[in-house]
């Protein structure tokens, strides 16, 4: 199967879109440019099955970018919201599926005793800092080049994601002494680390523990546990963005992987089920810093949206127990090996790496393994652009981005990882190295 989308209802919607929003789209790398093609404009989802405005299938393994951990259109998801929204779609007051979310929450993060729900990331990040400043008494944070921690001024430095993808280092629009205020560190730098530690004083170091953001770049050995030494010694707190890697790479998101408990925890994606919906978390006497506990404001009209803790609280429940952990690594396994033998059988092997955890991976067009963000972006973009449009027009639906990871989920079958690994091989192939 080849598709093209000349002449289609998608090239249609898309030419529409210009008109009248800021390059056709919505969020910068649905555009697609980064693989040097227009965006598909998708009709609908169903399992790991998604669909363009062409009704043209492909095997999803971008599922939204992350919320989709049981797949698209997930029967009892679908159940939960219907109810939901039956009994109404806002009430800026309380509702119990609240409080139920935070305590199923708590039970599993081993960093969360309390939580504030908000409806995005973006807003988790920029509470938690608030609360870590507040907290602390201190100013300066410190993040890791290649983060992507939503887009608040102060983080947008050596961020990845799209804004890597855009190659915007840093985007016009944040004061100078906002971005002055952000310590950068090269991930797995332990010298790095220590220097800027020493030399800073620091409200709060803030990490991905599993970054996803300039791909998938594991942390090196030991690293994580300086960064709460670190944050011990000095006074700073540490703050985790489990924004991606919350409930997907383990019941209780890399901090339980890792071992390794933070002060503050960002979460998002799969707490919504799919919905607008995050939350920051952590030590009960931070937490009751936040307003109207203390005296740290923040709020948000759909905070606790009772449809988004609808889909969150019935994605938990399909996530319940070590079964779905077991079938989402075996998954993401085969996704791995299988990609691993089509490099080999199309004679690229040693200029692609495959980075991979529960739930996450990356292909890198490197010929050394990717541990920072130079490694990243050292990669053959140009060549992981040809890949990626050669798997769309064999119906494989993957990150229009070498910076973002793919993310396998519940639903996708054996059948379905078969078809990714053929077209990756015919498509590898074809891209000149």
């Amino acid at each position: 199967m080849t598709i093209s989308l000349r002449d289609t209802r998608s090239a249609e919607l898309y030419a529409r879109a210009l008109t009248y929003l800021p390059g056709g789209v919505n969020s910068p790398v649905r555009a697609m440019r980064a693989i040097g093609r227009d965006p598909l404009f998708v009709q609908r989802g169903d399992g790991a099955e998604l669909f363009d405005a062409d009704s043209n299938s492909y095997v999803d393994w971008v599922c939204s970018w992350g919320p989709l951990i049981c797949g698209h259109a997930h029967p009892q998801i679908v159940a939960a919201i219907t109810a939901a929204v039956a009994r109404g779609t806002s009430f800026g007051a309380p509702t119990a599926g609240e409080v139920d979310l935070a305590e199923e929450v708590s039970r599993r993060v081993p960093g969360v005793q309390v939580l504030r729900m908000t409806s995005s990331g973006t807003e988790a990040a920029m509470s938690a800092i608030r609360l870590a400043r507040a907290a602390t008494g201190r100013t300066k944070i410190l993040k890791f080049a290649g983060a992507y921690h939503g887009h608040v001024d102060g983080l947008l430095a050596d961020a990845g994601s799209g804004l890597a993808t855009q190659g915007i280092p840093a985007s016009p629009g944040v004061p100078q002494e906002v971005a002055a205020a952000t310590i950068v560190v090269p991930w797995n730098d332990h010298d790095a680390l220590r220097a800027a530690t020493e030399k800073h004083e620091l409200a709060a170091i803030l990490a991905e523990p599993l970054p996803a953001n300039m791909g998938v770049v594991a942390p090196a050995e030991g690293f994580l546990e300086l960064l709460r030494s670190r944050a011990d010694e000095t006074g700073a707190l540490l703050v985790f963005d489990e924004v991606i890697s919350g409930f997907r790479v383990a019941r209780g998101g890399a901090q339980e992987l890792f071992e390794i408990t933070p002060d503050l925890t960002m979460m998002g994606k799969v707490i919504g089920g799919g919905l607008p919906a995050a939350a920051y978390g952590g030590r009960r006497d931070l937490m009751e810093r936040i307003a109207p506990a203390g005296d740290v404001y923040q709020a948000g009209t759909l905070s606790g949206n009772p449809l988004a803790v609808a889909a969150g609280l019935a994605t938990l429940a399909l996530l319940e127990g070590e079964q779905p952990y077991a079938n989402l690594a075996a998954t993401t396994t085969a996704l791995a090996e299988g990609l691993t033998d089509a490099a080999r059988s199309a004679g690229v092997q040693d200029h692609v790496q495959i980075t991979a955890r529960t739930g996450l991976l990356t292909v890198f067009f490197s010929p050394t393994p990717v541990t920072d963000y130079a490694g990243a972006r050292a990669c053959d973009h140009n060549a992981y652009a040809a890949w990626c449009r050669g798997l769309l027009a064999r119906g494989i639906y993957t990150p229009a981005s070498q910076y973002e990871a793919w993310f396998p989920s519940l639903a996708h079958t054996p059948e379905q990882i078969e078809r990714t690994t053929a077209a990756a091989a015919a498509a590898f192939a074809e891209i000149e190295l």
